[in-house]
């Protein structure tokens, strides 16, 4: 971990316009890094670290065999965790982010999908109906996997699980993100401490906590806008992290993200995602919503998605992937009723 770390006070002075970041695009940052093999050195780091994190969870049972992202429509889901110390998580923590992301092949188009974290959805591990966040601390990634599968009617081919402490030491190790801070924001930082945070509107450059306090707040609005502002964190760091800029901070970069982070990508498999970042018209992402309303008729909060809106964003997914619609009829209404 980086021992830079710190109350951050608030960067009142605007920078020059440089590259925006995002949140989760962490894990498609660390994809472009292992692409881009500017050093002999660096590429064998980042593949040391890849090796050590690769843990599978099998093909999904969406798939009739394993898919090859070097010719094949994909998807990964990115999971973010919060496994610090001060949370004394024993086993699997609740998930504090999810989003799926789809990617076509022949478009190098990406189509991203933030999943509130209280949705309340059915998780097939446990034969119930409760909190998405609450299927990883049922069965990890897999159970997570299985749930989003269930809910979105696609396969998930792959998983990127990664706690907030990368996050931060990401951020920092590329000197700040530049991110439009919507309001006012006090906020606890990574260690639990009340107010440490402190942020007054408008574009700034921020650093990891800073980053994180803004990719986590959600007093002032709901899960909706709180996935929206991870997604605007996430694209900005993959666009600064791709930056000529800054190769010079990628053993940085990789060092952070160390013991942090899990997935069943190998390194061979992530050198495609490079092909998405390098063509013409630039990285190509597409933000899809999942529409609902908060409802906490049982005394506790739940976010109930709207039928439409799922099926809509099933479409949608299946289409960019290029997948036959397999929802019936028959599930249309048992969902909607």
């Amino acid at each position: 971990m980086s021992t830079r770390r710190r109350v951050y006070k608030v960067k009142k002075t605007r920078r020059k316009k440089r590259r925006k970041a995002l949140l989760f695009f962490i894990p498609i940052l660390i994809l472009v890094l292992a692409a881009s093999s500017y050093a002999a050195v660096l590429y064998t780091k980042a593949q040391n670290i890849f090796d050590a994190s690769y843990e599978s969870v099998g093909t999904s049972s969406k798939r009739d065999g394993a898919v090859n992202p070097m010719a094949d429509n994909i998807s990964i889901l990115f999971i973010g965790v919060d496994d610090s110390s001060e949370r004394n998580y024993q086993g699997n923590s609740r998930s504090d982010a999810l989003m799926l992301a789809t990617f076509n092949k022949k478009q190098k188009s990406i189509k991203l999908v933030s999943i509130p974290r209280d949705s309340n959805v059915y998780i097939p591990s446990r034969d119930t109906t409760s909190k998405i966040n609450s299927a990883h601390a049922f069965g990890g990634p897999k159970s997570t996997i299985e749930t989003v599968e269930e809910l979105l009617d696609v396969p998930v081919d792959y998983y990127v699980r990664m706690n907030f402490n990368a996050f931060i030491d990401v951020v920092d190790a590329l000197e700040g993100i530049d991110v439009n801070v919507p309001y006012e924001i006090n906020e606890m930082d990574s260690n639990d401490k009340k107010g440490a945070i402190h942020l007054e509107p408008g574009l700034q450059t921020l650093d990891g906590e800073e980053a994180l306090a803004i990719a986590r707040t959600r007093k002032q609005d709901s899960d909706i806008q709180r996935g929206e502002r991870q997604q605007e964190i996430l694209k900005a760091i993959v666009a600064k992290g791709t930056s000529v800029s800054a190769v010079s901070k990628y053993t940085d970069v990789i060092e952070a993200i160390g013991d942090n982070m899990t997935t069943n990508l190998k390194f061979s498999e992530m050198k495609s995602f490079i092909e998405y970042v390098t063509t013409d018209k630039g990285l190509d992402i597409e933000s899809v919503k999942l529409e609902g309303t908060d409802n906490t008729t049982s005394g506790t909060y739940y976010y109930e998605l709207d039928p439409t809106s799922v099926e809509e964003t099933k479409q949608t997914l299946q289409s960019h992937m290029n997948l036959k619609n397999t929802t019936t009829t028959d599930e249309i209404e048992t969902y909607t009723n």
